[in-house]
């Protein structure tokens, strides 16, 4: 999720997933009517309900972005560098009692000419607070997202910007790590008409740990009017479709954006239709291989928990059925009904049930039953290292 960074407190996390559940009981009280609302299959309803439920109740909130740019807007010198200190005591506040996210971190402004030295500084005032409140550690995974990149320097700036906050501090070099939001045409295709992301990511020297998309930013650029700014617009499938082959085989993970549609008001009617939009939006990334999005108001994180357990859960037998014939035939082909699979379906298969176990649609304890897998071979990722194992 984004949120303002002069918002965030250190108990933010439970205060949104608080509000998730408010919402959820109002709007959807019962596993029908939220079925009803977005399109959930009957058969699924119930279990996709509960760990919903469960989700918004144990870790609502997975990754947190202090938003210093669009979430937060332009103010005075002052006042941001308050904000970017005291946000940073909260940080702080939330590492020590253990109420951040897995995933935190903020969002500065752009690193072009005119926001150049605000954003550098912002991240600085930000990091050396964060540091000296933390007595030079750093938060699990945090990260400083850079927006809107124009040219290939701005990343490097960033970078250099690191590398001398990690100096003055005594952290390890590399310790700070950044992602890149993909929101330009620049970010897509360089002034040559090359694939712009290999470069960036180089230009971070082994910083980048993401690639998040940036739907409005980046149709506003196209000119694309206000009412087609939207998720699914076939502009969006390009810049995603380039992402994924420009970062295929690397460390670098893959983002989608927001629904700008939010579920918000006493009204259940506007509610549901929001919550549908929402649904499908995170269907369609999905379905293309886009495993995380972003979220901008709370009650949103109700469908996309809803979404993701049930995309997962209502392919699971199938591919439980297909993953242990194929295992069992040791990387043989196997023919399950009038599906055929070869060793890189296999490895598809395998796929699928990595990102059902990391997102919770799948328990740990599931794990051998559905597939025929010990935990550790399922988190070897490798198909080929499984067969190897299983047949010397």
């Amino acid at each position: 999720m984004y949120g303002g960074a002069h918002l965030f407190k250190s108990d933010t996390a439970a205060k949104l997933g608080a509000t998730a559940l408010r919402v959820m009981n109002d709007h959807a009280p019962d596993a029908a009517s939220l079925a009803a609302a977005v399109g959930i299959p009957d058969a699924l309803a119930e279990r996709v309900y509960a760990r919903v439920k469960d989700k918004l109740t144990r870790e609502p909130v997975e990754d947190f972005r202090l938003d210093f740019e669009d979430g937060y807007g332009n103010r005075p010198d002052a006042e941001e560098d308050g904000h970017a200190q005291s946000a940073a005591s909260e940080v702080a506040g939330g590492a020590t009692k253990g109420t951040l996210p897995p995933f935190i971190g903020i969002r500065i402004k752009n690193l072009g000419d005119e926001m150049h030295n605000r954003a550098l500084r912002t991240a600085h005032l930000f990091i050396d607070r964060l540091l000296e409140e933390t007595s030079g550690t750093l938060p699990s995974n945090f990260v400083v997202t850079l927006p809107k990149i124009t040219a290939a320097s701005q990343v490097g700036a960033l970078a250099a910007a690191f590398d001398r906050i990690e100096a003055s501090h005594h952290l390890a070099p590399g310790s700070l790590r950044m992602e890149l939001m993909v929101e330009t045409p620049y970010s897509i295709f360089d002034e040559h008409g090359a694939v712009a992301l290999p470069r960036l990511v180089r230009d971070a020297h082994g910083r980048v740990t993401a690639a998040h998309f940036g739907t409005y930013d980046y149709t506003a650029s196209l000119g694309i009017t206000a009412a087609y700014q939207h998720m699914r617009h076939p502009v969006c499938d390009f810049a995603r479709g380039v992402m994924q082959v420009a970062l295929a085989g690397t460390d670098v993970r893959l983002s989608d954006g927001a629904t700008n549609v939010l579920p918000v008001g006493t009204d259940r009617a506007v509610i549901h239709r929001a919550w549908k939009l929402h649904y499908d939006d995170i269907r369609h990334s999905l379905e293309n291989g886009f495993y995380q999005g972003w979220d901008l108001h709370p009650a949103q994180l109700v469908t996309r928990y809803a979404a993701v357990y049930a995309f997962f859960l209502e392919s699971l037998d199938a591919a439980s059925e297909r993953l242990r014939n194929f295992i069992a035939r040791a990387a043989q082909a196997t023919l399950v009904g009038e599906v055929f699979d070869d060793a890189a379906t296999g490895q598809g298969l395998l796929n699928f049930f990595l990102r059902a176990l990391n997102c919770g649609a799948v328990r740990e304890n599931e794990v051998g039953a559905l597939t025929g897998l010990t935990l550790d071979e399922l988190r070897s990722a490798s198909f080929v290292k499984i067969v190897q194992g299983r047949c010397p």
